[in-house]
């Protein structure tokens, strides 16, 4: 079996629930996100590009999801521009006393280091502000890398603070709101993205501290 749905789509989670019903037997689901941004869902082992999603079990056996294996992404793109923002990540982690390997950790999942990044949602620059949080750290322009990073870097710090220096639940409020982590009880709050995109970071900043 083989679909390809848009990229976001809530047809995608739908879509693997429909086949986990459908199909109790059947084993794996693996997903493919092309530079397009469409996404591509097979039950068949795939060549280099795809990967494991979600593993089923037997006629009403056990389910479970494996943790995705995160990969630094690399191109001389994304080389050239950490290069270029390593001193201001820098700067600022060391201001808000961050690992800097963490702070590298959330540009690269939020942008991969391009200043021009800009999310459907809204979020712009290199760790993806939304207009609200660089109105709450006195940000005019969130263009502008300094600004930008610093006003993250200080975002982070707050949550770090907040969530009494719990990593993961500081990532989870930087993605989806601290007030999304309070309204779980202070936990991850059970969105895709959100579980995913603290997965991505955390699994950066190991590679990154491991290979420093």
């Amino acid at each position: 079996m083989y679909s390809r749905i848009p990229r976001g789509a809530v047809l995608g989670v739908a879509l693997i629930g429909l086949l986990s019903a459908s199909f109790p037997g059947m084993a794996d689901i693996y997903k493919y996100l092309d530079p397009n941004g469409r996404i591509y869902l097979t039950d068949k082992p795939m060549p280099r590009g795809y990967r494991l999603l979600r593993t089923f079990k037997g006629m009403g056996g056990t389910r479970t999801q494996p943790a995705p294996n995160f990969a630094l992404p690399t191109g001389s793109q994304i080389r050239e521009n950490k290069a270029r923002y390593s001193s201001i990540i820098e700067a600022a982690a060391k201001r808000e006393r961050l690992h800097p390997e963490l702070l590298h950790a959330v540009v690269l999942a939020e942008s991969a280091y391009d200043p021009r990044a800009l999310s459907s949602a809204g979020a712009a620059g290199l760790m993806q502000l939304m207009p609200a949080t660089a109105e709450r750290f006195g940000v005019s322009n969130r263009w502008d890398p300094v600004a930008n990073v610093n006003a993250g870097a200080r975002y982070l710090r707050v949550l770090l603070d907040l969530f009494e220096h719990d990593l993961k639940l500081a990532l989870a409020g930087y993605n989806a709101g601290e007030s999304a982590v309070k309204k779980y009880g202070n936990r991850i709050p059970p969105y895709p993205e959100t579980q995913h995109y603290v997965q991505k970071v955390m699994a950066y900043y190991r590679q990154a501290t491991s290979n420093s």
